[in-house]
């Protein structure tokens, strides 16, 4: 039996194809961004990470409208993997992320002001990082109380639905809050592009601020939602400008700090609530790490004492400690003082939007607006319905006997409804009304009842007529939801505010002892800061076999140094994290204390004060750098910077230009240059090669340069040079003294 050739496979020489794949297809960039990314990202920002006028996104939307149709706002409590369950039919995505945003919104997880879901069981908690939630099948829930105005009437085409993923049930495209859920809870959302952070706000304060903004558009926001509100408590550190930027803008940060108490008998510093984007497991980190670093000296012990009560976080304090000053220390120091970044990005009819709490009140009640009036619209119609068929029977009524009598004679029953169409003039649906008539209802009790039903129901549909046709009555609908939402639902403020200017804040540099100190670095990055006292008992320093001093020089423990590499990198620390050695040590190797780069070696050290000077770089290329020293400035605690200077040649002389002064080059053909810095221009850039200041002959280098000040030349007008660059002139011998006493010899 012959065998059957098996086709082989087509083979593809492309490097980024390994193995047997398909085939691959070149494309133009755009054409792939156009097919595959942009797809992809306007996915992530509509329907999944940013919120949308409701307060809601898809994921919460979905999972709440799959409970409210369990019946879990009035029922009792179910298995939370059940929910999860029914949720599928709705959210494409796996069981695990329905779980999670289910946590979210409960009670027990306590990461929003006003929860939506009613929890059993243990769900974790937001201020804990370790501590995790229950699996589904542990625990239980059901919808909150506050879900009824979330729903409000969803059933009376308030908004609309559209189809499921799989096509197979209806969903809303938005849950018609009757409050602005929008502010009150907090949400985050990362996207492509682009981001959202809102924070919360107290239900009853956004309720009032809302009611107060439709009588009056020009509302004084601040006047009745003074600032956010965490479920965490703790304490907004309030600034009034910037709170209006954030309100006006929708962007802006502000500081909440934790709150805390002294039990003097035992102490202790007990912190009880902490910022909203803190973890309990992440302050304790930085408290132990401050410990071991040596930068908080007053506390023996710190632990986690959270029970069933809430949050608690103990400080043991040594003898003596102040709390007051220790806590300022913390503040400044670790995660218990936060800044809350805030970035009200909504998406509006799909358009990601970042507005402020004046537009976004706007949309909401505008939106709002819309789904009372389809309310209205809904039940006058039904009552209009309802009507047409009442003024059908009526007029049957009026002689029940002609109308029995058609029945009776009328020998086929689809003939019935025709046959009282003609008899009475009404229409079809009139007269399917009137033969579904029980036979014991045409009696004359029921015939006044039915025809005093129909005055009242022309009062009702000329009342909603006038409603829908009315902006300010659909306004004081939503004003008495909302005044009955403030009474039903009251909810006292959980975060504190205090003022700016009633803080002390903590001065880390007040805290430093100010003393004067002698810093001493070798050619190998041996670091030593002595005190004047100490240098005078000992002046004599201690070097490694085959190492020598490289830069000394007097400075303040409250000082900065910033530190040169060969990898044209510079790293910058305070004097105050090194200690005061003795001459008769080695002292601190640098590139093990700054963690270095392997192979890294520090070239110099500089003070650089105010950083209002320049720093002098003079390479070996013979150019030299003027850098203004505000370059190397910077806000944050950034202690590594690279690309620090130009990497073209070595540098071979570090000096900081305090006032102008004269420099001494020497060549390696044994030649001298002496310029004046006043010659070379200040330049911002950090990266600049600098500007030639010595000619220098093929295979020759500067070796070195010195402050003339430090060297012994006698003639200066031999060596100075008018113009740059310039050749210098040969050494003479009565000059070469200074080369066994210069810092930078090597």
């Amino acid at each position: 039996m012959a065998k059957k050739k098996v086709e082989e496979k087509k083979k593809f020489d492309n490097p980024n194809v390994v193995g047997l794949r398909a085939e691959v297809l070149e494309q133009p960039i755009t054409e792939t961004l156009e097919t595959n990314y942009m797809p992809y990202a306007m996915s992530v920002i509509v329907s999944r990470a940013i919120p949308e006028i409701d307060g809601f996104k898809p994921s919460h939307r979905k999972l709440l409208y799959t409970m409210f149709k369990m019946g879990l706002l009035s029922g009792a409590r179910t298995k939370s993997a059940n929910i999860v369950g029914q949720t599928m039919k709705l959210n494409p995505h796996g069981d695990a992320a329905i779980y999670e945003t289910m946590v979210r919104l409960s009670t027990g997880y306590q990461a929003l002001l006003t929860p939506f879901v009613d929890s059993k069981g243990n769900f974790g908690k937001v201020y804990s990082r370790d501590m995790s939630y229950a699996a589904s099948r542990y625990t239980e829930a059901k919808l909150s109380a506050i879900c009824s105005e979330i729903f409000r009437d969803i059933d009376k085409d308030t908004v609309d639905f559209a189809d499921n993923y799989d096509g197979s049930m209806k969903e809303p495209g938005l849950l018609p809050t009757a409050f602005p859920n929008v502010l009150v809870s907090a949400n985050m959302g990362i996207a492509v592009g682009m981001a959202s952070q809102i924070c919360g706000f107290n239900l009853g304060e956004v309720c009032q601020t809302t009611i107060e903004f439709l009588k009056d558009p020009e509302h004084d926001l601040l006047s009745t939602m003074p600032a956010p509100d965490f479920p965490t408590g703790g304490e907004i550190i309030y600034d009034r400008s910037a709170m209006e930027n954030i309100y006006r803008t929708g962007r802006g940060s502000f500081k909440v700090r934790s709150r805390w108490r002294y039990l003097p008998k035992e102490n202790i510093i007990e912190i009880y609530e902490i910022p909203y984007t803190a973890t309990s497991e992440a302050i304790i980190d930085k408290v132990a790490e401050l410990i071991k670093a040596g930068k908080v000296k007053e506390i023996n012990d710190m632990r986690d004492e959270t029970d069933l009560s809430g949050l608690k976080l103990a400080i043991d304090l040594k003898r003596g400690a102040d709390p007051e000053k220790l806590m300022q220390k913390l503040f400044k120091l670790t995660p218990l003082q936060e800044a809350f970044p805030c970035n009200f990005n909504i998406l509006v009819a799909g358009n990601p939007r970042v507005m402020g709490v004046r537009d976004i009140l706007e949309e909401w009640t505008a939106w709002r607006m819309e789904c009372i009036r389809r309310r209205v619209y809904f039940e006058l119609s039904k009552k209009k319905d309802k009507l047409h068929l009442l003024k059908g029977l009526q007029r049957i009524l009026l002689d029940i006997d002609k109308a029995i009598a058609i029945i009776r004679e009328t020998e086929l029953e689809d003939d019935v409804v025709p046959n009282l169409m003609m008899g009475f003039g009404i229409d079809q649906i009139q007269a399917e009304y009137v033969a579904e008539i029980k036979l014991r209802n045409i009696n004359r009790e029921y015939i006044l009842k039915r025809t005093q039903e129909t005055g009242d129901l022309e009062q009702e549909i000329e009342g909603l007529e006038e409603t829908l046709n009315n902006r300010r009555k659909i306004k004081n609908i939503i004003i008495d939801e909302l005044k009955q939402i403030v009474k039903k639902f009251p909810s006292p403020r959980k975060t504190g505010i205090v003022y700016a200017d009633e803080i002390e804040e903590f001065d880390e540099e007040q805290q430093v002892e100010d003393y004067g100190v002698t810093l001493f670095l070798s050619h190998e990055g041996y670091f030593k800061k002595i005190t004047a006292q100490s240098l005078r008992m000992s002046s004599e320093q201690k070097y490694k076999e085959g190492d020598s001093l490289n830069v000394s020089f007097e400075a303040s423990n409250r000082g900065e140094l910033l530190f040169l590499t060969d990898k044209q990198q510079i790293y910058k620390a305070k004097v105050a994290d090194f200690e005061d050695v003795k001459a008769s040590v080695l002292g601190i190797y640098l590139p093990s204390k700054l963690q270095m780069d392997e192979g890294e070696n520090i070239i110099s050290m500089v003070d650089p004060g105010d950083y209002s000077k320049n720093l002098l770089l003079i390479f070996e290329n013979g150019k030299a750098a003027r850098i203004d020293m505000a370059a190397y400035e910077t806000k944050t605690n950034r202690r590594k910077l690279v690309n620090a200077f130009s990497d073209k040649s070595p540098v071979k002389a570090v000096m900081v230009i305090r006032e102008e002064m004269d420099v001494a080059c020497y060549s390696s053909d044994d030649r001298v240059l002496v310029f004046n810095t006043s010659q070379l221009q200040v330049k911002t850039s950090r990266s600049t090669q600098g500007v030639a200041v010595m000619t220098l002959k093929a295979k020759r280098s500067i070796v070195r340069a010195i402050p003339v000040n430090d060297s012994s030349i006698s003639n200066l007008s031999r060596y100075r040079v008018k113009n740059l660059p310039g050749a210098g002139a040969i050494l003479k011998a009565e000059d070469r003294a200074e080369q066994q006493l210069s810092l930078m010899d090597d």
